[in-house]
């Protein structure tokens, strides 16, 4: 029995008992979905729910009274050994081991689809990430939101959602001026201005400009005059600069279904055409020459220009465009990850998310990413070799490849500081969190080719009461929490917390492994109990499967 079938047994507990009149509870006041946790101490069961402190009031009852009702109800249900009542109220309840074990057979029968849901169902998410500048290789904060934000798409996919993964390209304004103007200078052996952009990457990017000029029969872009010169480095060395972002992304297992420009909005017409929407509703004014959106109506500090004085469109213009695009293609909810330094925008995007008629935190989510720190014999690694001043995507994938950069990158909540220890991801050691549990992995399949060897198979049936040692019941119990975990990770935006539940499952597959055998000693007959656990040992392999694929990362069948 799987903890969503507790929790849908004990609501028909409750149905039965509204019914015929044993609580005093309305039907519509049962929750659709009753809570059910594994309890801190495992003496107190396998399962437990506050149900009845959450009911007691409504029913006119103490919560001990409603649950002394319930726990009556619940020990006639087949498969729950025992029903006790604790505390104020807290019902624990004990499965018997036939109806536990019977979760073995679930998932290795449900294969890849055990876990999934349906609770985002019906809703279509565009998820923006990454959106660097392309003035240059993705850095360390991209990465991070490469790994959380591909990861958090595969888990609101698996509750059912519509998710289109975006990346904003900012290619209008004067970082790609001060961009061209760097490839030109490094073109003409010059440094490269002051405001400018430095690293080899530079120089890589403006030979390949010359060298594709030449290719292609054409003069060099270098010996042009400066401002056709310019245009020609940005053309060409914006594409190249996509490019290799894209290839990056793509190698580090991030796809992406929208590569949207930013210089779109303002060729099409969009940025136009949103803020006469706005003028429409009543948010807009004009003031000293310039266009302003109404934004301190829902709480900004202060209201924001949209078209400057010079008519200019201001870059929040974009942001205002944008945003109305993405609602027009269809999206409920419109998800930015974005950088530590961009909380101060969190106030107007809100504000004019309102100002659309829309409701910030439903139609709108930002979740802002902190800092990531590489270190390396315990010294800060400051400078990559080939983009100079910052730290980039390939100098961690270089150091430890891209599953334990991707792991690292989603395995610590995306709101706290990550400082990423080299040495210790390139370790083969149980203090590498993705090697401990990659390893996890490899050992089940092991377990599984070792138990071929010896005769034990699935095929010659399976006994889920054989499951019956307190190991096994341990092991279950976290097993059956992984479509919970993957609710949770989805609904609340933390991938983290996949991460953190694998971990887990590991360490209690481990202290399994160590106490139950899936082949006989010696001479020793095959026998139910032997089946069982390889069934058991199968279940786990699906689950460190599914969870790693979950967040981007191979699950090896060797180490």
């Amino acid at each position: 029995m799987t903890p969503e079938e507790l929790a849908a047994q004990i609501r028909t507990c409750l149905t039965t008992a509204s019914a015929d009149g044993r609580l005093s509870i309305a039907i519509d006041d049962i929750p659709s979905v009753i809570k059910v946790e594994r309890p801190r101490n495992r003496d107190h069961g396998d399962w437990s729910t506050n149900v009845a402190m959450q009911l007691g009031k409504k029913a006119g009852m103490a919560p001990r009274d409603f649950a002394a009702v319930l726990v009556e109800l619940l020990a006639t249900v087949d498969g729950i050994d025992s029903v006790d009542i604790a505390g104020p109220g807290f019902i624990n309840i004990r499965l018997a081991a036939a109806s536990a074990g019977e979760l073995a057979r679930t998932i290795v029968e449900a294969g890849d689809r055990y876990g999934s849901n349906d609770s985002l169902a019906g809703t279509h998410i565009n998820l923006e990430y990454v959106s660097a500048n392309p003035t240059g290789p993705v850095h360390l904060g991209g990465a991070r939101w490469a790994a959380v934000g591909d990861s958090l798409s595969r888990l609101m996919t698996a509750c059912g959602a519509q998710v289109t993964r975006e990346y904003y390209f900012n290619d209008h304004g004067a970082q790609i001026d001060r961009f061209a103007r760097s490839l030109l200078a490094r073109a003409l052996g010059q440094e490269a201005p002051e405001d400018g952009y430095g690293g080899q990457y530079i120089a890589d990017i403006a030979a390949r400009v010359q060298a594709d000029a030449q290719a292609a029969g054409e003069v060099d872009p270098a010996t042009l005059p400066t401002e056709d010169a310019v245009e020609a480095f940005r053309k060409r060395g914006v594409e190249l600069m996509f490019d290799e972002i894209k290839e990056r992304l793509r190698t580090f297992n991030a796809e992406f279904d929208v590569f949207f420009h930013e210089d779109s909005l303002h060729e099409s017409g969009a940025v136009a055409r949103a803020i006469d929407v706005l003028r429409e509703r009543g948010e807009v004014f004009d003031l000293d020459g310039a266009v302003w959106l109404r934004t301190t109506t829902y709480g900004d500090d202060k209201d924001r220009v949209l078209i400057k004085s010079d008519g200019q469109a201001a870059y929040f213009a974009g942001d205002v465009a944008y945003y109305l695009d993405k609602r027009s293609r269809g999206a409920d909810a419109a998800i930015y990850l974005l950088g530590a330094d961009h909380h101060g925008y969190i106030g107007r995007m809100m504000a004019m998310c309102e100002a659309f008629g829309d409701t910030p935190g439903k139609n709108m989510q930002i979740l802002i990413g902190q800092m990531v720190n590489l270190v390396k014999n315990g010294e800060p690694v400051r400078m990559s070799k080939r983009a100079g001043t910052i730290v980039t995507l390939d100098d961690l994938v270089d150091a430890v490849g891209v599953d334990a950069a991707r792991y690292a990158l989603v395995r610590v909540s995306m709101d706290s500081n990550l400082d990423i220890d080299l040495d210790l991801l390139s370790s083969r050691t149980n203090d590498n969190p993705v090697y401990y549990v990659q390893y996890a992995h490899a050992r089940t399949c092991n377990v599984a080719r070792n138990a071929a060897e010896h005769g034990v198979s699935r095929d010659a049936g399976f006994d889920p009461a054989a499951l019956d040692s307190p190991a096994d019941a341990e092991l279950l119990g976290v097993l059956a929490q992984f479509p919970a975990q993957i609710t949770q990770a989805a609904e609340l935006r933390e991938p983290h917390r996949l991460a953190r539940y694998l971990e887990s499952l590991s360490a209690a597959y481990h202290t399994w492994y160590g106490k139950c055998r899936v082949t006989p000693r010696g001479d020793d007959p095959v026998d139910a109990g032997h089946i069982a656990r390889l069934w058991l040992n199968d279940a786990v392999t699906q689950v460190l499967r599914s969870g790693l694929g979950l967040l981007g990362v191979d699950a090896p069948e060797r180490m």
